[in-house]
C-alpha cells in the first residue's frame, strides 16, 4: 500500500470525479485496517523530497487532520487514538517530520511545522517529547535559512497550541532569545525575520515572567519598536501586531515606551502604507478598550484593591491623537459606501475615534468641534463626509449637557443634509449619524428633549423621504428610525409624538421591504428590524392598526412559502426568518393587553399553521426565528394552546434533537419553558417524551456546552408545571443535577469565559431545584425530596465558600434556600441550622446593594424562621 500512497495522494486531487472518488475511498480503509503503517506512509511521503508537492502537501493535511478536530468530542478521540500507538513508531514518524523542516520545498517545510505544532500539542501536556523544544531551537542558531524560517515558525505554532503551563520557564527563555535574535536587525534573511515576529505574537502569553523582568523587557520591547521601521512591509505590520497584542497582555507595563510608541504610531499612519497604518491605529484602538474596561469594572474609583491602575495614556495623549485620527477621516475610498465589508485608514480612524471619546468623555468635545466646523460645508465632499463622520463618532461618551446644545443645533442642518446632499457617502454618514443622536441623545429620561412635537414632522418626513434613496442611504435611515422609535420606549402610555405617522411609517418600511434592490444589501433586514421596533414601542393608541398589520404579514408569509414549491433559495429562507421574527413582535405586543389580545386572537389558528408550514423549510434560521415565535404565542394563548400540541409536538423533538443547529435546540429548549407556562399540567402527556430528549441532550458529548445551562433550567419549568408528577422523573433528573453542580462548584483557575459558563451553569442547576422545590410545595409527596437536601444546602454552601459567583446566581441560590425551607419545613429545619449558607450567606444578601437580592433573602429568611421555629 506504502508503494501505491504517492499515486492515491495524486488521484485524491484528480479533475475525474470517479478517480477522485475511488482515492478517497482507498485512503479510508488504508486509515482503518492500519492506521500506524497509514500515518507513517503520511510523514514519508511529505519528508521525501523526491516526491510531487501535490501529494507531499495532502500527506500533511491528512495528518494534521488525524491529530485535531474542531468538535471538542472528536478531538477527545484523536488525542486518544494518538497517545495510544506504539512509542517506537511515534519515534520514527517524530524523526521524520523533524527532518522535513530541511526540506527544499517551502509547501513541505510550512506544512511541516503545523503538523508539529499538532503532535506537540497532544504530547508536551502529557509530559511527552520532552527533547523537542531543545531539538528546535539548536535548528535556530547555524543551519540554513530556509530551515530557521521554517523552525522560528514551528516555534510560533506550537505556543499557539499549548498553554503556558506545559513549557518550562528555561525553555520559554530559550524560545524568546531565539525569536527576538531572529528579529534583530542584523539577521539578513526576510523570511526569517517574518517568521520571528509572527512567532513572538503567539509566544506573548508564555512571556508574563520575562515581562516582570525590567531589563528582559526592555530589550524585548526595543527589538520590536526597531522591527515597525524594517524595510519590509510585511514585516512592519507584523510588528505592529506585536504591539497591539502587547498592548492588552501588557498593559500595565508599557508606561516607559508610550511616548516611543506614540512617534513610531504617528509616523506610520501619516506615511506608511495601508495595512502598517492600520495596524498603528489599532495600538490606541486596543488601548482605548484597555482603559474602558478598567475605568467601567472600577467605575473610576482606584482604591487600594484595585490591581490594575489606569494609566489614562489616552488622556495624556489626547491633544496629539485626536488630531492625527482627524486627519485619517480625509482618506476615504471613493465607494466604501457601497461596499459592506469595507474596512480603511478612515473608517479605522473613526473607529478609534469614538472609543477615544468613549475613554475620556468631555474632553474629546473642544478637540473636534473646530475640525467639524471647518469641514462640514466644504465644496468637496470628502471634507464634508469627515466632518460629519467626526460628529457621529464623538456622541457616545461624553455627558449629554455637553452634546445636547450641539445636537440641538446640528439637528435642522443635518436634515437637510441628508435631503439635499449632492454626494451618496455624505448622505450615508448623515443618516448614521442621525441614528447615533437618537440612540445616545434622546429617550424619556433625558432632561431636555432633542426630539419635540415641533421638530418630529420634519423628522419623520425626512426619513420617510430618505428611505426612497440609493439602498445603503436607505438602510442607514431605517436604522435612524429604528433608534427614533426605541426613544418613546418608556413613555408608557402617554401619547409618544410618532403616534400620529405610525400609519405613514408603517407603510414606508412595507414599501422599501418590497423594493427590488432590497435584497442586495442589508436593506431588507434593516426595515424589518425598524418595523418591530417601531411596532414594539407603540402605545395603547396605535394598538388597532398594529391588529391591522398581522394579516399583512401573515399573508407576506404565507407568499414565502408558497414560492418555496416552486424555487427554493437562501433569500426566501432569510425572509422567512424576518417575517416570523416580526410576528414575535406583533403578538407580543397584542398579548400584553386584554382588550388587544381578544382582538388578535381570531388569526391564532392560522399563525400556527403559517408557523408549522415553516419547520418544513431547511433553513436553520427560520427555525430559530419561528420557534420563538411559537414561544411568544404560547404564552399570550396560555392553556388554550394545548389544542396546537399535537400537531407541534413532532417539531418540538426535532428541535431538541437538533445537535448541528445547537442555537435551534437551545431555543427549543427555552420555548419548552414557555409551553410549560402557558399548559401547567396540560402538558403532562407530553412529559415523557420531552424529559427522555433532555436527558439525552445532557448526557450527549456532541451537543455544544451552552444548550446544557437551559437544559436544567428546563427541569425547573416542567417540575413547576406538573408538579407532584415530577415524582417519576427524580431518579433520573436528580443525579444528573447533582454531578453537574459537584463539577460547577470548583472553578478555581478558570479564564474569563470559563468563568461566565460556571455561572451560567450554576444558575441552571438552582433554577432546576428551585422549580421542582416550588412545583411539590404543599403536595403529600414532599417527603421524596428530603434525601436530596443535604446534597443541595452542601452545593449552596460551597458556592458561597468559593466566592465566584456573579449577582444572578447569587440571587437564585439565596432563593432555593428559601424554598427548600419553605416546601420540606420543619423536618429539613436540623439540616438548614448546619449549613454556612443559612447563617453567613444569608447574612450577606440581606445587606446587599442589590435590591433584587436582598428581597430574595428577605424572603428565604422568613421561610427559615418559619421551618426552624416548629
Amino acid at each position: 500500500m506504502a508503494m501505491e500512497v504517492t499515486q492515491i495522494l495524486l488521484n485524491a486531487q484528480a479533475v475525474d470525479g470517479a478517480l477522485r472518488k475511488q482515492a478517497e475511498e482507498n485512503l479510508k480503509q488504508f486509515q482503518e485496517q492500519n492506521l500506524p503503517s497509514f500515518l507513517y506512509s503520511l510523514a514519508g511521503e511529505l519528508a521525501n523530497d523526491e516526491k510531487p508537492a501535490e501529494s507531499r502537501k495532502l500527506a500533511g493535511l491528512i495528518l494534521k487532520n488525524a491529530l485535531d478536530a474542531k468538535e471538542q468530542h472528536r478531538k477527545i478521540e484523536l488525542v486518544q487514538r494518538w497517545l495510544s500507538l506504539d512509542p517506537t513508531l511515534k519515534a520514527q514518524i517524530k524523526a521524520l517530520l523533524l527532518r522535513t523542516l530541511s526540506s527544499p520545498s517551502v509547501d513541505a517545510r510550512s506544512t511541516v511545522s503545523q503538523v508539529i505544532a499538532k503532535v506537540a500539542g497532544i504530547e508536551l501536556p502529557h509530559k511527552q517529547w520532552p527533547e523537542l523544544i531543545g531539538s528546535l531551537l539548536s535548528n535556530v542558531h547555524q543551519l540554513p535559512a530556509p530551515t530557521r524560517q521554517a523552525t522560528l515558525e514551528t516555534l510560533g505554532y506550537i505556543c499557539e497550541e499549548v498553554s503556558p503551563d506545559v513549557v518550562d520557564q528555561d525553555h520559554v527563555n530559550k524560545i524568546l532569545t531565539a525569536v527576538v535574535q531572529g528579529m534583530n536587525s542584523t539577521e539578513e534573511n526576510n523570511d526569517v525575520r517574518l517568521a520571528a515576529v509572527r512567532a513572538l505574537y503567539n509566544a506573548l502569553g508564555f512571556a508574563q515572567a520575562n515581562f516582570s523582568n525590567d531589563m528582559e523587557r526592555d530589550y524585548i520591547m526595543r527589538i520590536v519598536c526597531e522591527t515597525t521601521l524594517s524595510p519590509d512591509v510585511k514585516i512592519r505590520r507584523a510588528a505592529f501586531e506585536c504591539l497591539v497584542a502587547i498592548s492588552s497582555t501588557y498593559y500595565e507595563k508599557l508606561a516607559p515606551y508610550i511616548q516611543d510608541i506614540f512617534n513610531i504610531t504617528a509616523k506610520a499612519v501619516k506615511e506608511d502604507e495601508e495595512q502598517v497604518a492600520l495596524q498603528a491605529i489599532e495600538f490606541w484602538s486596543s488601548i482605548c478598550d484597555e482603559e474602558i474596561d478598567i475605568l467601567e469594572e472600577y467605575g473610576g474609583d482606584f482604591s487600594a484593591d484595585s490591581d490594575i491602575p489606569c494609566f489614562y495614556f489616552i488622556k495624556q495623549a489626547l491633544s496629539f491623537l485626536v488630531p492625527m485620527l482627524l486627519e485619517t477621516l480625509l482618506k476615504q475610498d471613493e465607494d466604501q459606501d457601497q461596499d459592506e465589508g469595507a474596512w480603511n485608514i478612515a473608517m479605522a480612524g473613526g473607529t478609534c475615534l469614538g472609543l477615544v471619546a468613549r475613554t475620556v468623555g468631555d474632553d474629546i468635545v473642544p478637540l473636534v468641534m473646530p475640525f467639524i466646523q471647518e469641514n462640514i460645508s466644504k465644496p468637496d465632499w470628502r471634507q464634508r463626509e469627515a466632518a460629519t463622520y467626526a460628529f457621529g463618532s464623538i456622541l457616545e461618551g461624553p455627558s449629554p449637557e455637553k452634546l445636547e446644545p450641539l445636537v440641538t443645533m446640528a439637528l435642522n442642518f443635518m436634515l437637510t443634509a441628508l435631503m439635499k446632499d449632492p454626494s451618496n457617502h455624505v448622505k450615508d454618514t448623515t443618516a448614521w449619524t442621525l441614528g447615533r443622536m437618537f440612540e445616545f441623545l434622546h429617550g424619556t429620561a433625558l432632561d431636555t428633549p432633542i426630539i419635540t412635537p415641533a421638530n418630529c414632522q420634519q423628522i419623520v418626513t425626512v426619513l420617510i423621504q430618505s428611505m426612497k434613496d440609493v439602498p445603503n442611504v436607505a438602510e442607514k435611515a431605517c436604522g435612524a428610525l429604528y433608534f427614533l422609535a426605541q426613544g418613546y420606549e418608556d413613555a408608557g402610555s402617554a401619547s409618544s409624538p410618532l403616534t400620529p405617522y405610525f400609519q405613514d411609517i408603517v407603510q414606508a418600511l412595507l414599501t422599501v421591504t418590497h423594493r427590488e434592490d432590497a435584497v442586495e444589501s442589508r436593506l431588507r433586514t434593516a426595515a424589518y428590524e425598524a418595523l418591530n421596533e417601531v411596532v414594539r414601542c407603540s402605545n395603547d393608541e396605535t394598538a388597532p392598526m398594529v391588529v391591522q398589520l398581522a394579516p399583512l404579514i401573515m399573508l407576506e408569509l404565507h407568499n414565502t412559502l408558497e414560492n418555496q414549491k416552486v424555487s427554493s433559495d437562501e433569500r426566501q429562507n432569510e425572509l422567512q426568518g424576518l417575517l416570523c421574527g416580526c410576528l414575535q413582535v406583533i403578538i407580543q405586543k397584542l398579548g400584553s393587553s386584554e382588550p388587544t389580545k381578544y382582538h388578535f386572537m381570531q388569526y391564532a389558528d392560522q399563525i400556527m399553521a403559517l408557523f408549522l408550514k415553516v419547520f418544513a423549510s431547511r433553513s436553520a434560521t427560520a427555525h430559530e426565528e419561528a420557534m420563538l415565535a411559537i414561544g411568544a404565542l404560547a404564552y399570550a394563548t396560555g392553556p388554550d394552546f394545548a389544542k396546537y400540541m399535537t400537531e407541534f409536538y413532532k417539531y418540538l423533538e426535532m428541535g431538541l434533537q437538533n445537535f448541528e443547529d445547537y442555537q435551534v435546540c437551545a431555543i427549543t429548549v427555552g420555548v419548552v419553558g414557555d409551553v410549560c407556562r402557558a399548559l401547567e399540567e396540560k402538558i403532562l402527556p407530553y412529559c415523557d417524551g420531552i424529559m427522555t430528549q433532555l436527558l439525552k441532550d445532557l448526557s450527549s458529548n456532541q451537543l455544544h456546552r451552552s444548550v446544557k445551562p437551559p437544559i436544567f433550567s428546563c427541569f425547573g419549568d416542567i417540575a413547576l408545571a406538573i408538579g407532584e408528577n415530577f415524582e417519576k422523573y427524580l431518579l433520573y433528573a436528580m443525579p444528573m443535577l447533582q454531578s453537574a453542580a459537584e463539577l460547577s462548584a470548583h472553578t478555581s483557575g478558570a479564564d474569563d469565559d470559563m468563568t461566565e459558563y460556571t455561572n451560567s451553569l450554576r444558575n441552571g442547576i438552582l433554577e432546576a431545584y428551585s422549580g421542582i422545590f416550588q412545583g411539590f410545595k404543599g403536595s403529600p409527596k414532599t417527603q421524596l425530596l428530603m434525601p436530596y437536601a443535604p446534597h443541595v444546602l452542601q452545593f449552596l454552601d460551597s458556592l458561597y465558600m468559593e466566592k465566584d459567583m456573579d449577582d444572578v446566581v447569587t440571587k437564585t441560590a439565596i432563593g432555593v434556600l428559601g424554598d427548600l425551607a419553605d416546601t420540606l419545613g420543619s423536618s429539613a429545619g436540623p439540616l438548614i441550622q448546619q449549613s454556612v449558607s443559612s447563617k453567613d450567606f444569608l447574612k450577606e444578601c440581606l445587606s446587599s446593594d442589590d435590591h433584587l437580592i436582598k428581597e430574595s433573602a428577605e424572603w428565604a429568611k422568613l421561610a427559615i424562621s418559619r421551618a426552624i421555629s416548629f
